[in-house]
């Protein structure tokens, strides 16, 4: 019944972002290339690799110009269109030559020119290249890895400097964009020890390296059990934990995505991490100022619930729910969704149901229902199923029109549909005793327009063993009989449901059980409802024209007719009957005697 929102961890190519540094803003246009303009390109593409395939030497003016070629083919690389050009022009393996700093001879002063700045620009324009999932593997066949992870530990003689910084990130990225939903790169990643290097970026002293670090795990974590298992070894949970706490948004929103990442489909490291102290943090994300972070906490809640009945009173108790309901009436649908998700996972436990609708939980959730996502109209039904388990949400859920909205939503796929449905039946299943006996006093004591929600529900929920107690000693049949002389149409229509779903309930039971017959009712619906369309639900054909009438009307003012649709007759279900050897204005007549629509007959 459970369905897991549609957005759930999906593998995170590294976003590159808006930097202070030269050739850091990147801007994704597409723009065909045609006549001219391809050869124009296609030149540059030639002279920049030309350029960086002569010019891998110490030499300052080397440098200078190999800086040049990468910083421009990483330019050219922000238009998806050119990509595959770049790439066909031989660009990949002169720019991994690059990656790697030259040979240095005796004479030459160090440091190197323009030290780490063509590293960077060639790790750069890599990672916008692997962008395109076609170019990946290439890169990494053609030994881009290896030096990528060595880029990684650059840092290690002790000295930092921005330079260095900017390196590593571009690095990190360029890892995260190679191993995006690629398995086997990935695994390549772990063979070529990439985690433990990364691992250790968690406590860089740059934020902008800690959340580089923390992208290329969160992609490296992503439906690879081995991959989890190393970054969990590395230590790295206490560092993403803390992490979690962190005031820049950036950082704790990649750390959430780490941990969701590693406990996905994972019980022993969703343990691990939960005893490490994740709980309080991942709860103080959901009033994030960082929709994001707010999603993916969700959604890590979700997970964490799922773990056994104490996590999820535990998550409870510490706050999850308010801030998980006010994220039910968020505008981001991937919020509602994944509030949606935890909220229902939370809900399968008898201790949190009472306090979740008690919190205001109820009415949002119903609210849902009348989404058009199919998975957030899902996900709120499945936490309604649950929060039907509890006593004491069972007048809530009538209070709030509930039931009604359960009978009249549109749901757009089947699982939502028997959801309901198995809702309705717990709701059905809670109506006696205790639970019985508070709605009857409601609707004893209550202001009329709730009086009328609860007989209707009742209507439809209550057994027909309690048919008598409600409707007859209780006056809930006054009630809805009442429904019918409304000026509102949707109100009469309800009534006439409700009545008629009654009668079909009373019609169950055995002749033994059954009461005497009593003497034929009479019902009034007033002049207007006579060959009224409106509510019709039986047409009878006489001298070719129809007379349009009600059939619960019929089944009680007239033995004939009661005779006709309860027997066995085959007009019993039929919409349009035709009635034979009468004149119109004879059967006009008869519908209209003894001064009410439907007279007996």
């Amino acid at each position: 019944m459970e369905l897991l929102p549609s957005s759930e961890k999906k593998g995170q190519k590294r976003k590159l972002e808006q930097q202070e540094e030269q050739f850091q803003q990147v801007t994704q246009i597409s723009l065909p290339l045609t006549g001219d303009a391809l050869d124009a390109v296609l030149s540059d593409v030639d002279q920049h690799v030309s350029i960086l395939l002569s010019s891998f030497s110490s030499n300052e003016f080397d440098r200078a110009s190999a800086k040049r070629a990468t910083h421009a083919l990483a330019d050219l690389a922000k238009n998806e269109e050119i990509v595959n050009v770049i790439v066909e022009g031989g660009a990949v393996p002169a720019l991994i030559k690059h990656l790697q700093p030259p040979t240095q001879n005796d004479s030459v002063q160090k440091p190197l020119p323009f030290e780490h700045e063509v590293e960077k620009g060639s790790a750069f324009a890599l990672g916008l290249l692997a962008v395109k999932p076609e170019h990946q593997q290439l890169i990494v066949d053609s030994g881009a890895l290896k030096h990528l992870v060595d880029l990684l530990k650059r840092h290690k003689n002790g000295l930092t400097s921005r330079a260095i910084n900017s390196l590593i990130r571009r690095a990190a990225d360029a890892i995260t964009n190679l191993a995006h939903e690629n398995s086997s790169i990935k695994t390549r990643v772990r063979t070529e020890g990439g985690i433990p290097p990364l691992v250790h970026l968690l406590e860089f002293a740059d934020t902008k390296v800690q959340r580089a670090a923390a992208g290329a795990l969160r992609t490296l974590a992503f439906k690879n059990d081995e991959n989890k298992n190393q970054i969990v070894e590395c230590n790295a949970l206490p560092t993403l934990i803390l992490m979690l706490r962190s005031e820049d948004a950036a950082i704790h929103y990649e750390a959430v995505g780490v941990i969701g990442n590693l406990v996905h489909s994972s019980p022993n490291i969703k343990k691990d991490v939960i005893l490490a102290g994740a709980l309080q943090p991942v709860i103080g994300l959901l009033s994030s100022c960082c929709s994001e972070s707010q999603r993916e906490a969700a959604l890590l809640l979700g997970q964490f619930a799922a773990t056994d009945s104490d996590c999820k009173v535990h998550i409870v108790q510490r706050g999850a729910v308010r801030p998980l309901i006010e994220m039910l009436q968020s505008s981001d649908v991937q919020l509602k969704e994944m509030s949606a998700f935890a909220l229902g996972r939370l809900a399968q436990d008898t201790h949190n149901q009472a306090g979740i609708a008690h919190s205001g939980g109820l009415v949002p959730l119903l609210k849902l229902l009348d989404s058009k996502n199919g998975s957030l109209q899902h996900n709120a039904a499945f936490a309604l199923y649950g929060l039907a388990e509890n006593e004491d949400n069972v007048p809530d859920f009538i209070r709030i029109g509930g039931i009604k909205r359960f009978q009249d939503g549109e749901f757009i796929i089947q699982a939502t549909k028997d959801c309901v449905a198995k809702t309705l039946k717990r709701l059905e299943e809670k109506i006696n005793g205790r639970v019985l006996n508070h709605l009857l006093y409601l609707m004893r004591v209550s202001e009329k327009a709730f009086q009328r929600r609860v007989a209707l529900a009742l209507a439809h929920l209550c057994s027909a063993d309690d048919q008598k107690k409600i409707f007859i000693d209780h006056n809930g049949l006054e009630l809805l009989i009442g429904l019918l002389g409304s000026s509102c149409p949707k109100q009469q229509l309800d009534g006439a449901v409700a009545l008629f779903k009654l009668a079909n309930k009373a019609m169950t039971l055995s002749p033994v059980d059954a009461a005497p017959p009593s003497p034929t009712p009479q019902v009034y619906l007033g002049e207007q409802y006579v060959n009224n369309a409106t509510l019709s639900d039986v047409t009878f054909l006489v001298e070719g024209k129809r007379f349009h009438a009600h059939r619960i009307c019929l089944l009680a003012s007239s033995d004939a007719f009661r005779a006709m649709f309860d027997g066995g007759y085959r007009e019993k279900d039929a919409r349009d009957i035709e009635i034979p050897n009468i004149r119109w204005q004879v059967f006009e007549l008869m519908m209209r005697s003894n001064h009410m629509p439907y007279g007996s007959l």
